[in-house]
């Protein structure tokens, strides 16, 4: 893939990009179930998983500018750090992550869809996967028209969310703050309900190390990489703590469950005027349509760059340098993620994803203490070094306390398949045998 490409994108358009794989089905969709299980302490789960995720971020920002032309985000890191084997199962359980996200979005697309126009939930598949067929030609056209149609949907979706912010603080104003909204049960205190919380939490957070993926695109080159993620990681935290608040401001905790329209139901609650809840709706497509789009851009160029690794067939190595796509690995992203669908429950499918997700970063955060100890540094560095990373570490370790049992027992078999995997093409390819000694 050649490095000179005159599709370049500036810090903005990469940071539209990173909060449009951010913005999306996590705010809109599940916000709902993480206040249903920890109540108010959701605000504290928001707040706690958008610092682990502003320190993961500062370790993307760090590796980006050690390796400026890595297209493969987490896996590029761990390949150059730990070899082929670590970054085959990481760059693996990454890329079903992106691939069962996009499946997670769509339907999140399909059911607001199939809502907004009166349609029963029959429709919500057919939907979801007209929306990723039409995604998967915006890709083909470019990596720099994908960018800045991601754009355009990040300000649509952050308008819609900033007027549903202003309503509650209007309605607050106009009704006075009602304390007992925020009164939770003795289930909803405890410290597994706060896991379980954040755990759906970080689904809402997984997309922004799509702008690691853009690093070899961006003009100013890894820095400004570095500044578009920390930007979008920001710039989402402050707005999903303000809708979060604004949720328990017009409707008790208590009254939450899982449900695919949270905002709605919060909105119905304290009779909000009817064009607002097509903003709102219109907001929601939108921002599941964007975070979809940014999930496919990550997923096909992770699938490419590890085919140039030669981890993959030659087949996903197709790649259009005019347009700078790589068409087989978008189209095989797609097929993945419409029969992801079908796999069963949105919410396990959302775990399924985030096991991938916190291996992913946290083979990132070992990376980063690699490359140090390597003396191996860029242009950029993460401050606080080394206690950030650790904090890191122990955060994304605890996070696995939350998940569900389901998703823990997938996310084994996919390690253990993909070491069965990576060892048989060896075998088969005769590779030599490496032994190294780890004792003196």
């Amino acid at each position: 893939m050649p490095r000179n490409n005159p599709n370049s994108i500036s810090v903005a358009l990469a940071t539209a990009v990173g909060l449009g794989a951010i913005i999306g089905a996590g705010i809109f969709v599940l916000s709902g179930t993480a206040i249903s299980l920890a109540g108010a302490y959701s605000l504290l789960a928001f707040v706690v998983v958008g610092i682990v995720a502003i320190i993961v971020a500062l370790e993307f920002g760090e590796l980006g500018t050690i390796m400026p032309h890595a297209r493969g985000a987490t896996y590029s890191y761990v390949y150059e750090a730990f070899g082929s084997e670590l970054g085959f199962m990481t760059g693996i359980l990454k890329y079903f992550n992106w691939a069962t996200a996009i499946s997670v979005i769509s339907l999140g697309f399909g059911a607001y869809l199939a809502t907004l126009l009166g349609m029963g939930g029959a429709y919500t598949i057919p939907f979801a996967a007209l929306l990723i067929f039409v995604l998967a030609i915006v890709n083909l056209l470019g990596v720099k028209k994908a960018a800045k149609t991601d754009l355009a949907l990040v300000v649509i979706k952050v308008l819609a969310l900033l007027a549903f912010v202003a309503f509650a603080l209007l309605f607050v104003f106009h009704s006075g703050l009602n304390l007992s909204n925020f009164t939770i049960s003795a289930s909803q205190g405890t410290l597994a309900a706060i896991f379980a919380a954040s755990m759906v939490i970080f689904f809402a957070y997984s997309g922004f190390q799509t702008v690691a993926t853009l690093t070899p695109n961006m003009k100013g080159g890894a820095n400004a990489a570095a500044r578009a993620i920390l930007y979008s990681v920001l710039i989402s935290t402050v707005i999903y703590v303000l809708v979060v608040l604004s949720m328990v401001f017009l409707l008790p905790v208590s009254q939450y469950g899982i449900s695919a329209d949270p905002l709605t139901h919060a909105l119905a609650n304290a009779n909000a005027p009817s064009w607002l809840f097509y903003v709102v709706d219109i907001g929601a497509l939108v921002a599941t349509a964007s975070a979809a789009l940014a999930m496919m851009i990550s997923s096909s160029r992770m699938m490419y760059q590890m085919s140039e690794d030669r981890l993959l067939p030659r087949f996903f190595r197709k790649y259009n340098s005019k347009k700078d796509v790589a068409v087989n690995a978008v189209i095989i992203s797609a097929v993945i993620a419409i029969i992801a669908m079908f796999a069963g429950n949105v919410f396990v499918i959302t775990s399924i994803s985030n096991f991938g997700l916190l291996f992913a970063y946290l083979m990132t955060s070992f990376a980063l203490f690699h490359f140090r100890r390597k003396k191996r540094f860029g242009t950029f560095k993460m401050p606080l070094y080394p206690y950030l990373p650790a904090v890191a570490i122990v955060a994304l370790m605890l996070f696995f306390i939350g998940m569900p049992n389901e998703a823990l027992l997938f996310g084994v078999i996919m390690i253990i398949v993909s070491i069965l995997i990576y060892y048989l093409f060896r075998e088969i390819d005769g590779k030599k045998v490496i032994r190294i000694k780890l004792f003196k």
